[in-house]
C-alpha cells in the first residue's frame, strides 16, 4: 500500500459498506428465523403426496438452508469489513501521527508512486548536509512508516484473499463458512499454504516432527472451507496422490516415519480424507480444475508408467473412506472408475488378479485391515455417505447386451436358452463381480468392499447416509431409489445365497426393507398396481391399498413372492431380523393409530367398515413377521447362527438405538406420513400406541436375551405365533381406547384373529413359492 493512499484514505465508503453489511445481517437473521419456523418446520408437517413429496418438501428443505447460508456468509464478510475498517483506520492515524511528529523534529515525508523518501526539511541547498547529520533520525521515521504500512497491506490483502476465497465458494447460491473475525479466516488460509508446502516436500524428507504438525493441522482445520479449498489446491492433485502413497510406500518414504508414526497413518488418513472431501464442495475455479485432474489421472501409474507404483484411484479411493465428497464428482470419478474396470478385466470376465493386492504393493489403507489395493472399497464408502450420488452410481449402466465383449449372459425369458444381458453397476457388483482376496492378521478372509457395497447401498435406497435413521428432513423416496430397491429384491429373490453366503450384508439390507414397509405391505396384497382402464373392481381394490398403506413419493412395485424371498433371506441374520421386525412392529402400530382415528377424513380410509381395515393391517403385518420368523427358524436350524439369543440381543440393542425417540424413523420416517388431521408427522414423537407395544417388544427380547432356558422364537413356531398375536391385539387395541372407540375388545379380537392366521399361512405361503429356500420349519 502506497503511502499517500492510506495517508489521505477517505474511509466513507467503507464506513457506508459495513453499516450496509450490518443492515443486510440483521434482515437475513429474520428472514432466515421465517424460513425455518414458517417454510421448513411447515414442510415437515404438510400432508405431501405426490410429486409434492419429492419435490415441493426437498426443495423448501434447501430454500430455507439457502436462507441460514445467506446470513452465515453476510455475517462473515460484515466481520471482515469492520475489523479490516478498524485495523485501517488505526494504520492511518498512525501514520499521520508518525509525519506529524517527523514534521516536529523537521523532517519531511515525500510520497511518490511506488514508495516515499524521508529527508530533513530544509531549503534544497543545505539538505544534503542536514540529511547526513540527521541519518538516524531519518531512518527511524523511514522505518517506522515502513512498518505501519506492511501492516496496512497485509490487512488489506489478507481482507481481499478471504472474501476472495469466501465468493469462490460457491458459484450459485451462498457458502457456509463462517469465521468469528478476519484474523481467523486468514490464519485459516496461511495454515493451508503451509501445510500443503509440508505434503508436497518428499516423502522422504518427511520428519516425525513435520507429520505430526501435519496431522494437527489437518485435525484443526480439515472442516474449515477456506482451508480445505486452498490446502487442496496448493497441494494439487498428483502431489496429493504422491503424498499418501509415499508416506505408506516403505521404498519411497522416509523408513524413520514409518518405524515411528506409523500407529497415527490412520489418522492422517481420516483426517487427509475429510479435508479434501470438505475441498470438493467448493466451486471455485483452482478446485474445479482439480477434481478434473484427479478424475483423469485415476487410470494412471502415480509415478508414470514406466516407474512402477499403484494407480490414481488405488490411492485416492482410501482417502474418501471419510468425509462426504460432492455428488457429481464422485458420480464423474465413479464412471471413469468403472470404465477402468471393465478395461482391466476384460469387461468383468477375468477379475482375478486385477486390483489384487500383491507382497511388494505400499498398504494404502490404514483405517481397517484390507490393504486398499481395490479402489472399489474406498469409492463405495465414500458413496455410503452421499446417497444422491450413490443412488445415480447404481443405476448407471456397467455394460449393453450388445457391447461388443460382453461377456454375461442368461436365461431371461424363461426358454432355457441363455443370451446377452445388459447389467447395471448393481448387478455387476453384487451379482458377478469377483472381489479381490484378502485375509486378517490370522488369516480369515476379509470381505470389507462387499460389506462397504452393502454400505453404499443403505445410503442410495434410503436417501440418508448408512448407518443412520431417517429424519423429518429426509426427502420421500425418488424413482431412483425404488427402482435400485426393485433390484435389490428381485436379485435376492432370484438366488438367496446372494445374501445368506455374505451374512455381513444383512444388516444393512434389513435396514433398508425396515424402510419401505409400506411399499413391502402393498405386495403382500397381491393386488394389481396397474389395474385396467375398464375394470372397475380392480381400480377400487388398489385405490384401496394405496390408502391402506400411504406412500409419499415413488412407491417400489414388488411381487409378493419375491419380496417373501426376500425377507427370508434377510430374517437369516440376527441384525438383518431384528431391523425388519422392529420397524414392522411399529408400522404396525402406527397404522392402527392412524387408521382409527374419527377425525381421519373419509376420502382418506380405505374400507368404510373399520374391521375390514383392522384385519388388513393385522394381516399383512403377520404375513410379513411369519416370514421373518421362517428366516430365524431356518438360521438356528442349519447352524447359520450359532443361537436363537443373537436374535434376542439384536432386538434389544434397538432399545439403545432410537434411545426414546421412537418416531425418529426405525425404518418408516419417510414413507409413512399421517396427515395434519391426524396430527403427527414424520420423524416426530413416537405414538402412544407405538410406544405401548414397542416396550414390551424390547422388554420381551431383553428378558428372553437372558433367560437361557426360556422357549424362543427359532426354537417354537408357535411362540412366535403367540407373541405376533400379542403384539398386534394390544397395539388394536391401545388405539381404540385411545380414541375411545365402542367394544375396544372386539377390535383386539379382529387384530388378533387375523394376525394368527396370517402368521400361519406365511409358512404355507413359503412352502409353495419357495420349497427350494425352506428345510425346516
Amino acid at each position: 500500500m502506497d503511502l499517500e493512499t492510506l495517508r489521505d484514505a477517505n474511509f466513507k465508503l467503507l464506513d457506508d459498506a459495513v453499516t450496509d453489511w450490518s443492515t443486510l445481517v440483521k434482515h437475513l437473521e429474520t428472514l432466515k428465523k421465517d424460513a425455518e419456523d414458517e417454510l421448513h418446520q411447515a414442510a415437515n408437517k404438510a400432508d405431501w403426496a405426490g410429486v409434492n413429496a419429492q419435490v415441493s418438501k426437498e426443495f423448501i428443505g434447501k430454500t430455507a438452508g439457502e436462507f441460514g447460508d445467506a446470513h452465515t456468509q453476510a455475517t462473515t464478510i460484515h466481520k471482515i469489513l469492520a475489523d479490516t475498517r478498524t485495523e485501517l483506520k488505526g494504520y492511518h492515524q498512525q501514520l499521520v501521527n508518525a509525519i506529524d511528529g517527523g514534521r516536529k523534529s523537521n523532517l519531511r515525508v515525500i510520497g511518490y508512486e511506488g514508495g516515499f523518501t524521508v529527508t530533513t526539511d530544509v531549503p534544497p541547498e543545505g539538505r544534503a548536509r542536514q540529511d547526513k547529520d540527521n541519518q538516524s533520525e531519518i531512518n527511524g521515521l523511514r522505518d517506522q512508516l515502513q512498518k505501519i504500512l506492511d501492516k496496512a497491506t497485509e490487512s488489506d490483502n489478507s481482507a481481499k484473499t478471504v472474501l476472495q476465497a469466501i465468493a469462490d465458494q460457491s458459484k450459485l447460491g451462498f457458502s457456509d463458512a463462517s469465521y468469528k473475525d478476519r484474523d481467523s479466516a486468514a490464519e485459516a488460509v496461511k495454515q493451508a499454504d503451509e501445510l500443503a508446502k509440508l505434503a508436497r516436500k518428499d516423502p522422504k524428507d518427511l520428519s516425525p516432527e513435520e507429520f505430526d504438525r501435519l496431522l494437527n493441522g489437518l485435525n484443526k482445520y480439515g472442516n474449515d472451507d477456506l482451508f480445505a479449498e486452498r490446502f487442496a489446491t496448493t497441494l494439487g492433485p498428483q502431489k496429493t496422490l504422491e503424498f499418501w502413497t509415499g508416506v505408506n510406500d516403505p521404498h519411497r518414504g522416509n523408513f524413520e516415519l514409518g518405524r515411528e508414526r506409523q500407529e497415527k497413518f490412520d489418522d492422517l488418513q481420516r483426517s487427509l480424507g475429510t479435508t479434501l472431501a470438505n475441498a470438493t464442495q467448493s466451486d471455485s475455479v483452482a478446485m474445479s480444475e482439480w477434481k478434473r485432474t484427479m478424475i483423469d489421472i485415476g487410470d494412471k501409474p502415480v509415478y508414470g508408467n514406466n516407474a512402477g507404483g499403484p494407480m490414481g484411484f488405488q490411492v485416492m479411493s482410501n482417502l474418501m473412506r471419510t468425509g462426504d465428497y460432492d455428488d457429481q464428482f464422485l458420480k464423474d470419478y465413479g464412471n471413469k472408475l468403472m470404465a477402468t474396470e471393465r478395461k482391466l478385466t476384460g469387461n468383468g470376465e477375468h477379475q482375478n488378479m486385477a486390483w489384487q493386492h500383491m507382497g511388494a504393493d505400499p498398504w494404502l489403507n490404514r483405517i481397517g485391515e484390507d490393504s486398499g489395493s481395490d479402489p472399489l472399497t474406498g469409492y463405495l464408502k465414500g458413496l455410503s455417505n452421499s446417497p444422491d450420488a450413490a443412488t445415480d452410481f447404481f443405476n448407471q449402466e456397467f455394460i449393453n447386451k450388445d457391447d461388443e465383449g460382453n461377456p454375461f449372459e442368461r436365461d431371461t425369458d424363461g426358454n432355457g436358452k441363455n443370451g446377452k444381458v445388459t447389467l447395471s453397476n448393481f448387478q455387476y457388483l453384487f451379482e458377478e463381480r469377483e472381489w479381490p482376496k484378502e485375509s486378517d492378521l490370522k488369516g480369515d478372509d476379509l470381505h470389507t468392499g462387499k460389506n462397504n457395497l452393502a454400505l453404499a447401498l443403505e445410503a442410495a435406497t434410503t436417501g440418508h447416509p448408512a448407518g443412520e435413521l431417517p429424519t423429518k428432513d429426509t426427502p420421500a423416496h425418488n424413482e431412483g431409489q425404488t427402482k435400485l430397491f426393485e433390484a435389490i429384491v428381485a436379485s435376492i429373490a432370484d438366488n438367496d445365497t446372494r445374501l445368506t453366503e455374505s451374512a455381513y450384508m444383512s444388516d444393512s439390507m434389513g435396514q433398508i426393507a425396515s424402510e419401505y414397509l409400506p411399499d413391502i405391505n402393498r405386495a403382500t396384497t397381491e393386488v394389481d398396481p396397474h389395474p385396467e382402464r375398464d375394470d372397475e373392481d380392480k381400480k377400487d381394490a388398489w385405490e384401496r391399498i394405496e390408502k391402506l398403506y400411504p406412500v409419499f413419493g415413488s412407491s417400489a412395485e414388488l411381487e409378493h413372492n419375491e419380496v417373501s424371498r426376500f425377507l427370508f433371506a434377510v430374517g437369516q441374520n440376527p441384525e438383518g431380523y431384528a431391523a425388519v421386525e422392529v420397524g414392522q412392529t411399529k408400522y404396525m402400530g402406527d397404522l392402527m393409530e392412524y387408521h382409527l382415528n374419527p377425525d381421519l377424513p373419509e376420502s382418506q380410509r380405505p374400507h368404510h367398515d373399520l374391521e375390514l381395515t383392522v384385519r388388513s393391517i393385522a394381516r399383512h403385518s403377520g404375513d410379513v413377521s411369519g416370514v421373518l420368523a421362517m428366516g430365524r427358524n431356518e438360521a438356528v436350524a442349519s447352524e447359520a447362527v450359532k443361537s436363537d439369543e443373537e436374535y434376542d440381543h439384536s432386538m434389544a440393542q434397538w432399545k439403545n438405538v432410537i434411545s426414546g425417540t421412537v418416531g425418529t424413523g426405525v425404518g418408516v420416517g419417510t414413507s409413512f406420513i399421517a396427515t395434519p388431521a391426524v396430527g403427527a408427522g414424520v420423524g416426530g414423537a413416537a405414538g402412544t400406541v407405538t410406544s405401548v407395544i414397542l416396550e414390551e417388544l424390547f422388554k420381551d427380547a431383553e428378558g428372553s436375551a437372558k433367560d437361557d432356558a426360556g422357549p424362543k422364537i427359532g426354537d417354537d413356531w408357535q411362540n412366535g405365533r403367540t407373541t405376533n398375536m400379542e403384539y398386534t391385539r394390544r397395539a388394536a387395541s391401545e388405539a381404540a381406547r385411545m380414541y375411545n372407540l365402542q367394544h375396544p375388545g372386539d377390535v383386539a379380537s379382529w387384530a388378533e384373529d387375523e394376525s394368527s392366521k396370517a402368521f400361519l399361512d406365511a409358512g404355507e405361503y413359503m412352502r409353495t413359492v419357495a420349497p427350494d429356500l425352506v428345510t425346516d420349519i
